[in-house]
């Protein structure tokens, strides 16, 4: 069985870099536009990102901390491109969409769960120390 190349895939070279820097600009576009969720995340680690840098104590906690949160942007992405997905393929109610989105979204509360409880220890181990 011989599989057709897609039109859609990378050619390869310098031109691939470009469009690859477009084609995140857009989706980061995308995201912001129309995620509100995006949005809050965004917004949340504008704040949290100088305050990573106060609290953190060395160059490696001050790249955790700031890496937890955009491990969340990260994931709130995928789970938004999941959605865009499954709506293209229908607004109704579908089982196994449900599932998808569902599955999506739990992932994003995983990585806040995650990123909540870096900041926590490192904020509660400071407190601990002072």
């Amino acid at each position: 069985m011989t599989q057709e190349k897609s039109p859609y895939k990378s050619k390869g070279g310098p031109g691939r870099l470009i469009n690859a820097l477009r084609y995140s600009a857009q989706g980061l576009g995308a995201a912001f536009k129309h995620e509100a969720a995006f949005r809050q995340e965004l917004l949340a680690t504008i704040i949290l990102i100088p305050i990573a840098f106060w609290i953190g104590q060395s160059t490696g906690e001050t790249i955790l901390l700031i890496g937890t949160l955009f491990v969340v942007l990260i994931v709130e992405v995928i789970n938004s491109a999941i959605e865009a997905v499954a709506d293209t393929i229908t607004m109704g109610y579908h089982p196994m969409i449900g599932r998808a989105k569902d599955l999506g979204s739990a992932a994003v509360m995983l990585s806040i769960i995650f990123s909540v409880i870096v900041w926590v220890t490192v904020i509660t181990n400071h407190l601990i120390a002072a």
